[in-house]
């Protein structure tokens, strides 16, 4: 199309349809309306590919259900207000929580459907400039377990160079689905010769591009890493060296290790020792090129955290530690931070989930979702009264979905900031409408590939506050306006790399993106690690000091060491679909037409047990509650007999977090146990 003669125009920015921020090109036509969206082809991050998530941004942003005035629940039900009056009545009611029962009866929640990092900046801000301890968000049961566990280790999460990998171990994910720029990196590095293993019980659409396809019984994963590490350190097949000078703990890690024989490991995992053997042989044949990616499917079970510690291991023994086609260690843009924690201290505050998980808060600053619940319900250790929650929907994403909702309603003030009407925001008291990625301008840094991009706003929508804005009105509504000092985000763009040397104006003339570090390689070598040692550690003495075990031991999931015999099947859930990022999407024409509804994932036998067949509904029953979905035989190799694997984010009586549990949370994070749930199946 001819742009000088149609007067559209093209906006690159980022993608936020999931999270891993894509360039994108918008184009807007002559009235302003965004209307398509396309790859931007230079940017090191996609490389000018998009899924067909990106496409949909546009029927988000257009989309006729949109939330577009602010709303007050009612006796009647909803009415629309004006904006400044909905801003006044919420910070009155602030106001008269603070005043009755303290900053620390209010919380602050973050989602995912609306943001990038500055996002996440905001509300943290606001909520240490009120004085509250009480910022929760979506990471505390999705990231956080998979950054601490490898920060334990080695101070950061080291990023997968799958492209110039010569072995690629991939545990528990299904990029194609997940995260498509990963899956193009790791097609890259099998392309340029590399191996690819994959863990993971189900056959998914990356297990079937394996060199070696490995599946443990689910939540078992830390028997394997630990025979891994067995078989590697007694064969030798170790960087002698680099143990030697840069890590703690190997004659403890080895003592350990050497209980997980090969017999033993079969035993655990039913992982034969000839994959056991021939997945150390490609790893010892690689390093230390030995790129590994841990998904979501580790953290969900009540040993999340010390199975991943458990895994990551294997960078360091390997000697892949910030090696090209290794695990690098990325080095950030020194911008300004948006967190006050230094600023406003809070000495003596303890968090409404009574600092039940230091290390979660050590290292994330976040307090657990889960526990939340149960402290709105009892008033201990506190009563938590009010909730600004922007982007998230928990009463849909978090287990025992009927306990969220008993939570949220019990709330004095709950203001929900959405796209669309959710099922949390159903519950609030004030929903106020949300700016969608593309009414929005951040800056934004990519790893590994060290690049930062400004995001550009495509169009806005008169009446609808971005983050930023709606943070700077309501702060200066509660005296807290110094803390929230900038007109809009582009001064904060500008505030922000201020101490980079990089102009907003000059990192708006590169969209695709600003290489602010060259690539360096073994930084270990010149500096001390961001562990407490400065070094790999094997073993951690201050996880120790927080009660735990200084290396990352296996337990057995919950299922096994607690079998429930009235519940004989185990549930797996969250299996990622392509067109659907959690449970975002369910009202996209397009998603739907490729897939309608949900659905349990049965192997055959199992199928014929029941007595079912495709398309049949079962409901699925567990000590918690139950659920409805209609079944999927899948074929026989590609599920496990006696495992179930049911899509979630689907709502009302298909809503498999009526069924997980939140009581078998992982002692070190606090994630729940979503995974590996006992249950059984009856025929409707």
């Amino acid at each position: 199309m001819d742009q000088a003669t149609s007067k559209t125009s093209f906006i690159p920015t980022l993608c936020r349809m999931c999270g891993d921020r894509c360039a994108i090109t918008v184009e807007r036509d002559s009235a302003g309306r965004a209307v398509s969206v396309d790859a931007f082809p230079d940017h090191p991050r996609n490389r000018g590919r998009i899924c067909n998530k990106a496409g949909a941004a546009i029927d988000v942003a257009n989309h006729p259900e949109r939330i577009l005035k602010p709303l007050r629940k009612t006796d009647v039900g909803w009415c629309e207000i004006e904006l400044q009056t909905a801003l006044d009545e919420i910070a009155e009611r602030i106001d008269s929580i603070r005043e009755r029962h303290g900053a620390k009866s209010l919380a602050v929640w973050k989602g995912e459907a609306v943001g990038f990092n500055q996002q996440e900046g905001y509300a943290r801000r606001f909520c240490r400039a009120l004085g509250s301890p009480n910022y929760l968000s979506n990471d505390s049961m999705c990231f956080c377990g998979r950054y601490i566990g490898h920060s334990l280790v080695y101070g950061t999460w080291p990023q997968a160079d799958f492209r110039n990998a010569q072995c690629i171990l991939v545990w528990g994910s299904n990029p194609p689905a997940s995260h498509p720029p990963i899956n193009h990196a790791i097609m890259d590095g099998c392309a340029n010769g590399a191996k690819l293993i994959v863990v993971d019980p189900r056959l998914s659409t990356i297990a079937r591009q394996a060199d070696l396809l490995v599946a443990p019984r689910p939540g078992t994963d830390g028997a394997l890493a630990w025979g891994l590490i067995n078989t590697l350190i007694a064969n030798g097949w170790y960087d002698r060296d680099f143990v030697a000078d840069q890590t703690l703990g190997f004659d403890t890690l080895a003592d350990y290790a050497a209980k997980f024989t090969p017999a033993v490991v079969e035993g655990e995992t039913g992982v034969e020792a000839e994959t056991l053997q021939a997945m150390a042989t490609m790893i010892h044949q690689a390093a230390p090129r030995l790129a590994q990616y841990v998904g979501c499917g580790v953290e969900l079970y009540d040993n999340g955290i010390d199975t991943i510690r458990a895994i990551a291991y294997l960078i360091g023994l390997s000697g892949s530690l910030d090696v090209k086609g290794g695990g690098f260690l990325p080095e950030s843009l020194e911008l300004r931070s948006l967190m006050l924690e230094d600023e406003i201290p809070l000495p003596g505050l303890t968090r409404v989930d009574n600092d039940k998980y230091p290390v979660l808060h050590d290292f994330r600053g976040e307090t657990q979702t889960i526990d939340t619940m149960n402290a709105i319900l009892t008033g201990d250790p506190y009563p938590l009264k009010g909730m600004i929650l922007t982007g998230a929907n928990p009463a849909l994403t978090n287990p025992n979905s009927p306990k969220v909702e008993r939570a949220l309603a019990e709330l004095e003030l709950l203001v929900v900031r959405e796209l669309f009407m959710t099922d949390t925001a159903e519950l609030a008291d004030y929903i106020l409408p949300a700016a969608s990625f593309l009414e929005r301008s951040e800056v934004f840094c990519h790893s590994p590939s060290q690049t930062v991009t400004l995001t550009n706003r495509a169009f806005t929508i008169p009446g609808v506050q971005d983050e930023y804005d709606f943070w700077h009105d309501l702060a200066h509504r509660l005296g807290h306006g110094e803390y929230f000092p900038w007109q809009d985000e582009d001064e904060v763009n500008a505030w922000l790399l201020e101490p980079t040397g990089i102009s907003v104006k000059e990192l708006a003339r590169h969209p695709e993106g600003m290489t602010y570090k060259p690539l360096r390689y073994k930084k270990w070598s010149e500096r001390p690690l961001a562990t407490p040692s400065g070094k790999v550690e094997f073993a951690s003495e201050y996880l120790q000091s927080k009660g735990h075990s200084e290396i990352g031991k296996y337990r057995p999931p919950y299922y096994i060491a607690t079998p429930e015999p009235d519940f004989p099947f185990v549930l797996i859930s969250g299996a990622r679909k392509a067109v659907y990022c959690h449970s975002r999407g369910r009202n996209i024409p397009r998603f739907l037409d490729i897939l309608p509804g949900p659905s349990v994932e049965l192997h055959p036998d199992d199928a014929v047990h029941l007595g079912v067949a495709e398309g049949d509904r079962v409901v699925i029953r567990s000590r918690n509650g139950q659920a409805e979905f209609p079944v999927e035989v899948m074929a026989a190799n590609e599920i496990m007999p006696g495992y179930v694997q049911a899509t979630h984010g689907w709502k009302a009586a298909a809503n498999i977090n009526l069924v997980t549990f939140d009581d078998k949370p992982d002692p070190i994070s606090g994630f729940p146990t979503m995974r590996g749930v006992p249950v059984r199946i009856e025929k409707v």
